[in-house]
C-alpha cells in the first residue's frame, strides 16, 4: 500500500491503493464476503476493510507485503475449517494467505457464511463467539479468579 499520512476512508480507496495485482485479489476476497453476507455494512476500521452485520464486527482483511490477513479468525472458525486451514500460516486470530499462492476465494466466503451464522447465534443469546454462554461469561465479570 502506498503510504499517506491519511487513512482510506472506503474500501475502494483502500483497495486502489495497492499495485494492480493486490488489488484484484482484495476485490475478488471482497466480493466473496460480499455474496457469503449480501446485509453486511462495509467499512473501514482500524484503517483496514471492514464487514459489520447488526453493528458486530463481522470480518477484516488487509493487504501486506508479502500475504493477505483475514481476521478474526476464532477458535469456532479454526475447528470448524481446520483441514481447509491447515495449508495456511496462523497466528492468534488471523489466517495469512500468502501473495505468491492463489486465493482460496470459496474457502473465504464459507468462512463469511460461518461468521454470519456465528453472530446471528450470538446476537440471540446462545452464545457468544469465544463459545460460552452470555450468562456464564456475564456472571464472570468482576469475579477475581483464585
Amino acid at each position: 500500500m502506498k503510504k499517506s499520512a491519511n487513512a482510506p476512508e472506503t474500501i475502494s480507496s483502500y483497495i486502489a491503493a495497492f499495485p494492480a495485482d493486490t488489488g484484484t485479489r482484495l476485490k475478488k476476497i471482497r466480493a466473496a464476503i460480499s455474496k457469503a453476507a449480501p446485509g453486511a455494512e462495509q467499512s473501514i476500521s482500524y484503517r483496514i476493510p471492514t464487514f459489520k452485520l447488526a453493528g458486530r464486527p463481522l470480518l477484516y482483511f488487509a493487504a501486506f507485503k508479502a500475504h493477505i490477513g483475514l481476521y478474526p479468525i476464532t477458535s469456532s472458525v479454526k475447528a470448524a475449517f481446520k483441514n481447509e486451514l491447515a495449508g495456511y500460516p496462523q497466528s492468534k486470530g488471523t489466517v495469512r494467505f500468502p501473495l505468491d499462492e492463489p486465493v482460496p476465494y470459496a474457502l473465504i466466503g464459507r468462512i463469511a457464511k460461518f461468521k454470519v451464522k456465528e453472530n446471528a447465534d450470538a446476537a440471540k443469546g446462545k452464545s457468544t463467539p469465544a463459545g460460552k454462554p452470555r450468562a456464564q461469561r456475564s456472571s464472570a465479570v468482576g469475579k477475581k479468579q483464585a
